[in-house]
This record gives structure tokens, C-alpha cells and sequence, in this order.
């Protein structure tokens, strides 16, 4: 009868996955008037990929206007979904680029190792190569009628693209870029390229230029009047010095067009938003096909007019996320069938016996209560330090001091302990105290030819910090009441033969397999993925899984040591059903989620977020919230199911951490 159940849960979860693909994809197409492909070419500083959308309209005789869309630092092509659909959908030719380094790009020869070498140039290339399509349109003289527009670096690219296309005019006499605007980025990384705001504004060349300015970007917009570092506040770009000088005016107004002096016209929108949500907004979207509807006016006569609220793009991320939730419902059906076969079975083990409801005195609840809130807390008041990775700040040094007193606490003990269970606590409180001294006192996870993906180390450093203080307090609880309770290796769910540990590997390993198998059937069928805003299961090329190889190390111990704390903490009658879970997600992820309300309500009601200096480390938390909730629950459901920890650490390590390597910048070489 199980078995029966488990059948139906994976028939479900594969019509799940088919059923959201299949719409995701026909309103990717645009209800099949125009068709997606993916596509590599060669450069010379690499290879460059990107999503093809050809509306019908487009052909060699009835060539159209062409715009290139593309990224943000991190991130992949298909994060600018909603302008290549709408701009697709409207007739323009449209190519969704892949950065090199990122998503299916590649940078190759000097040009790798450094977040200096994808951005200049990523933009200018592609329309290189665009420009060269017969079906892409040219005006009378030969010049190009080519958008380009990026999200954050993907800006900075697209101002490069300009400048550039400028200095190859005074060779050429063509110009192939006509227009361009940038979302959330100003020119203030022009400058790391030897470009001035003043130079790439004086270097427009009389086209039609835009930028969207979210008032509550993290990053850009700045003006001179805010404390140093302070990024994370409200802003008003179309009153900084650039914003005038941009739009050539001593009192802008947003969301108004200027002629300015070299013929050509300028605009900033100001939308309601912070830095990320530009790439998911209906409000920016609307920006971009109305930019482009005023700057290609004199030739959308071939061009479908459509009114810029008129949008389909967020019912393909809806059923996306339909697919998404497919995806990981699979695993469950599929790895409890796979347990239930010859030699799997092994990883199956006997359920301990839920701890029993205790009547605890006010004054241990009470006790009780502080640890588990300071324990879910502490990730997240931990996290501006870790993230900053200033050895000398109060903060870190702090960190050095608590992970010192707990080494030498727990040497004494460890010399003193005369039960084994106690000797084996106080040597890892011993471990996890030294260790907590020294991933505070010397640089880890730093960019190498080893560790290759820049922002993966950070978390994977912030987890390790995370791992050492659960550590903590799983030890210094057992030391406290462990004998009293009766608190075993089981009772963390670590208990397992080496030959069930083993099994438990390879039924995670075939249960991804089989997983990514079906991602990749779908791209190949319909050139969709698994996703919601920022939080994707998506393609990658082969060298990933190499990239991904020395991250499990890190990944893996944090997500073993969080299980065991999930089991331990959980396994009581007091956890049945729902509360278990709910409590499992919280220990996981309740720091963070509170971390980010009041980081961003704070930002939206003051103008000043929590932690005014951390920019791109609090955007990096959003996808970790569902990463840890859906790890928490994949935690508290197999162990119950499998009496152990060890299929949900390997499932949780893999799944997780080959999802988060594909989804970010991974250099190449």
C-alpha cells in the first residue's frame, strides 16, 4: 500500500514538473509567435551564450530592430525573462546574454579570474555579433538599430557597450548600438575601466540613452551627502550631481525625456523598488518596452503595438515555480521507493523512540527558551561580521575571544571527563572552539583556482562559522542534561552502519541524477527551467560539477550538523506533525527571515535599513531562506522516515550546493 502511495506522489510531482514546463513555455513563446533557442558564439575573449527570441515578423526581407538584454553580477540570462518576453512579444528580435562566466559563457586566456574581466566588454561583443544578422535592422546609413540593456554590472556593460561603440564610430563612421538602458547601475564602475561618468556621458554620440533607478537600490545612485559606505538607504538619483549631468538639466524631473545637446534623448525612471526587484517588476518592465517603444519610434512601423502594462512574463515564472515545486516534491516518492529496494535498504534504520513530554520548572523553560532563541538569533547577528571579514573589527575579534575560553574550557574538561559520551562532547567543543578561532583569525574560502565561485565562499564561509556554534550548543547541552536524558548517537540520528551510510550516498546521488535528467529534458524540449525570481534550478555545462566538487566539503558538514540538531531538537512528542516542521524551517532559517524583515522594513519606513553597509550580502540571503526551509523539511521528513540523518545531509549538500555553484559567477579557469 506504501509502495502504491509513493507512485501516485511521483506521478504527481512529474505532472508538476511537465504540466508547469509546458505553459512556462508557451508563454515564454508568447503563445507560439516566437520561438527560443539557445545559442553560443565565439569571441575573442571567450565563448558567449545566450536565449534567442525571433518573433515571426522578424526575417531577412522584414528586418527589425534587435536588443540585447542582459544580467547582474551573479546571475544568469534567464533573469531577464520578463524584458525579452515583453520585447519579444512586441516584435523586437531579442538575445537574453549569458555574461561571460556566468550561466553558459565562458571567458577564456587572460581574460579569467576576476569580476573586472565579464562585465566591459560582454555587452559590446554580443552586439558584435547581432549585428551581423541579416535580420536584424540597420537604418540607411548602416548603422545599427541595436537596444542593449542590463540589470546592475549588466548596466555598467551596457555603458560600456555605448562607449565603445562610440570610439569604434570615429574609426568606422558606423554607430551599432542606437539605444540603451541601464537597470540599477549608475557609472560609478566605469571608472575601474579608466572610464569617468563625464567621459561616458560626453560619448553618447546623440543616441537615446535611459537608466532605471530604483529608490531603494543597495548599491547605486548614491550622492555626497551620505555617510561613507552607507548604501542602503532611499535615493533620489535625478538630484545627484550624475543624475543632472546625465540628463543635462539643474532640476530633473523622473520619468520625463530630455533632448540633450549632442541630438540625442535621455530619460530616468524611478521606480518603487530595491536593486534585485528590477529584474521582477512590472512597473520596471513597463520602463523598458516604453523606452524602447520612444526610442525606436521612427521605425516600429513592423512592429506589434502593444500597451506597456500588458504583460504575460510573470505566468511564465508562475508556472515555473510550479515546476519548482515538482521538482523537489520528487524527491521524496523517489528516494523512498529507491530505499525499499535490495541493498538501499540499508540506509533505513530504526526510528528512535520521540523524546517524551517532560513538566519542566518556569525557571528551566524560561532558561530553555533563551538558548533556542539566541541559538536561531545568532546566524543572522553574525552575519554583518562574517560577511564584512574584517579581522580587526570588534565583531570578529569578539568571535576569536568566545572560540578561545571554549577551547580552553574544553581542554580542561576533556582532561577531567571520565565518560566517554562526555569526552567525545568535550573534544568537540574543543574542535569547534579552536576552529572557531581560526576561521576568525585567517582568511578562508578565498577565490582560487579550487574554490572558483567568489560568493559561494562567503556563504560557505558564514556556514562553517554557523556549523562551529551549533556544534557548540549540541555539546554543551549533552554535557549539561545528555547523561540525564539518556541522549545516545541515535538521538541525533548519526547512527548508521558504514554500509548504510554508503547506500545512503548513492541512492542521493541517483535520485539527483535522475532529478537533473528530467531539468534537462526540459530545457532541451521546451528551453525552460525550475524557478521563481532570484531561487532557480537551472541548466549547466559539464565543468560545474568540478567547480561544485570542493564546495561539498563545507556544505556538507554544515547541512550533517544541522540535521543532527534538527533530530535532536525535534524528535519529541511535543513536535508532532506540522509544529516539527515549522520548528525544523525556523532553526534553519528564522535569523535570517527576521534579519531581512527588519533590514527592509526599516529601509522602506526610514529610509535607512538595518545594516546600511551590507548590500550585496543581505541580497544573497533572499534565496537562502527557501534553500534552508526546503533543506529543513527534506531533514525532519527522512529522518523520520529512515530513523537517521544520513540520506537528508548528502541529499541537502548535493541538491543544494550543485543549485547554488550553476546559479552564480564561476570562473571558468
Amino acid at each position: 500500500m506504501k509502495t502504491k502511495k509513493y507512485v501516485l506522489l511521483l506521478a504527481l510531482s512529474l505532472v508538476l514538473i511537465f504540466v508547469g514546463s509546458y505553459f512556462a513555455n508557451t508563454y515564454h513563446t508568447s503563445f507560439g509567435e516566437t520561438t527560443t533557442e539557445r545559442i553560443y558564439f565565439d569571441t575573442e575573449r571567450g565563448t558567449l551564450s545566450g536565449i534567442l527570441y525571433m518573433p515571426k515578423n522578424a526575417s531577412e526581407t522584414n528586418p527589425v530592430p534587435c536588443v540585447i538584454v542582459t544580467h547582474g553580477y551573479l546571475n544568469s540570462a534567464e533573469m531577464q525573462d520578463a524584458n525579452a518576453i515583453e520585447l519579444s512579444r512586441r516584435g523586437y528580435v531579442v538575445l537574453a546574454l549569458d555574461m561571460y562566466d556566468h550561466g553558459h559563457s565562458k571567458a577564456v586566456g587572460d581574460y579569467t579570474g576576476s569580476f573586472m574581466h565579464f562585465w566591459p566588454t560582454s555587452l559590446w561583443d554580443a552586439a558584435q555579433y547581432m549585428y551581423e544578422k541579416p535580420y536584424v535592422l540597420k537604418d540607411e546609413n548602416g548603422n545599427g538599430l541595436i537596444g542593449v540593456t542590463g540589470h546592475s554590472m549588466g548596466g555598467f556593460s551596457s555603458s560600456m557597450a555605448v562607449y565603445y561603440d562610440e570610439q569604434a564610430f570615429k574609426e568606422s563612421g558606423i554607430r551599432k548600438i542606437y539605444a540603451s538602458v541601464s537597470m540599477g547601475s549608475d557609472f560609478s564602475s566605469t571608472a575601474y575601466v579608466g572610464v569617468t561618468a563625464k567621459e561616458a556621458i560626453d560619448n553618447s554620440g546623440g543616441r537615446v540613452l535611459g537608466k532605471i533607478a530604483g529608490q531603494f537600490d543597495e548599491f547605486f545612485f548614491n550622492s555626497k551627502d551620505q555617510a561613507p559606505k552607507h548604501v542602503v538607504v532611499k535615493k533620489n538619483y535625478v538630484g545627484t550631481e550624475e543624475g543632472k549631468m546625465f540628463l543635462e538639466q539643474e532640476d530633473p524631473k523622473p520619468e520625463t525625456w530630455y533632448d540633450t545637446k549632442d541630438g540625442g534623448k535621455r530619460i530616468i525612471y524611478q521606480p518603487y523598488e530595491i536593486h534585485p526587484w528590477n529584474h521582477f517588476s512590472k512597473t520596471s518592465t513597463s520602463n523598458v518596452v516604453d523606452f524602447y517603444t520612444e526610442a525606436f519610434a521612427p521605425f516600429n512601423s513592423n512592429l506589434n503595438q502593444i500597451e506597456s502594462k500588458n504583460q504575460i512574463w510573470l505566468y511564465k515564472e508562475i508556472f515555473e515555480c510550479i515546476a519548482l515545486i515538482g521538482f523537489f516534491l520528487l524527491f521524496v516518492p523517489l528516494i523512498r521507493l529507491l530505499v525499499s529496494l535490495p541493498f538501499f535498504n540499508k540506509a533505513v534504520s530504526t526510528v528512535p523512540t520521540p523524546a517524551a513530554n517532560v513538566v519542566k520548572p518556569v525557571g528551566e523553560k524560561m532558561n530553555s527558551l533563551f538558548i533556542a532563541m539566541f541559538s536561531i538569533l545568532l546566524p543572522a547577528i553574525t552575519f554583518p561580521t562574517i560577511m564584512d571579514k574584517n579581522f580587526n573589527s570588534y565583531g570578529m575579534i569578539t568571535l576569536t575571544v568566545v572560540g578561545a575560553i571554549f577551547t580552553i574550557v574544553a581542554l580542561y574538561g576533556l582532561l577531567r571527563s571520565k565518560q566517554k559520551g562526555e569526552k567525545v562532547a568535550s573534544g568537540i567543543v574543543f574542535i569547534a572552539g579552536l576552529a572557531l578561532v581560526v576561521f576568525t583569525r585567517f582568511p578562508s574560502f578565498v577565490q582560487s583556482p579550487v574554490f572558483s565561485a567568489p560568493t559561494s565562499n562567503q556563504i560557505a564561509y558564514w556556514a562553517i562559522i554557523c556549523t562551529v556554534f551549533t556544534l557548540l550548543f549540541l555539546s554543551m547541552n549533552f554535557l549539561s542534561k545528555g547523561s540525564k536524558l539518556g541522549l545516545t548517537a541515535s538521538s541525533y540520528g548519526v547512527a548508521l552502519s558504514v554500509g548504510g551510510v554508503f547506500a545512503s550516498l548513492i541512492v542521493v546521488i541517483l535520485a539527483i541524477a535522475i532529478g537533473y535528467g528530467l531539468l534537462f529534458l526540459i530545457d532541451s524540449i521546451w528551453l525552460v527551467d525550475f524557478r521563481i525570481w532570484t531561487f532557480a534550478i537551472k541548466t549547466f555545462d559539464g565543468y560545474i560539477i568540478g567547480k561544485t566538487l570542493p564546495y561539498l566539503i563545507p556544505f556538507f558538514i554544515y547541512y550533517f550538523v544541522l540535521s543532527a540538531s534538527i533530530f535532536v531538537n525535534t524528535n519529541k512528542e511535543s513536535m508532532k506533525g506540522f509544529k516539527g516542521y515549522l520548528y525544523a524551517m525556523l532553526m534553519a532559517a528564522g535569523g535570517i527571515t527576521i534579519y531581512l524583515i527588519f533590514h527592509y522594513g526599516l529601509l522602506v519606513n526610514t529610509g535607512t535599513a538595518l545594516y546600511p553597509t551590507q548590500s550585496l550580502s543581505s541580497i544573497l540571503l533572499m534565496a537562502l531562506v527557501p534553500t534552508l526551509c526546503i533543506a529543513a523539511s527534506y531533514t525532519r521528513y527522512f529522518y523520520k522516515q529512515h530513523g537517521n540523518i544520513w540520506i537528508p545531509a548528502f541529499l541537502n549538500a548535493l541538491l543544494m550546493t550543485l543549485m547554488t555553484v550553476a546559479n552564480t559567477c564561476v570562473y571558468y579557469r
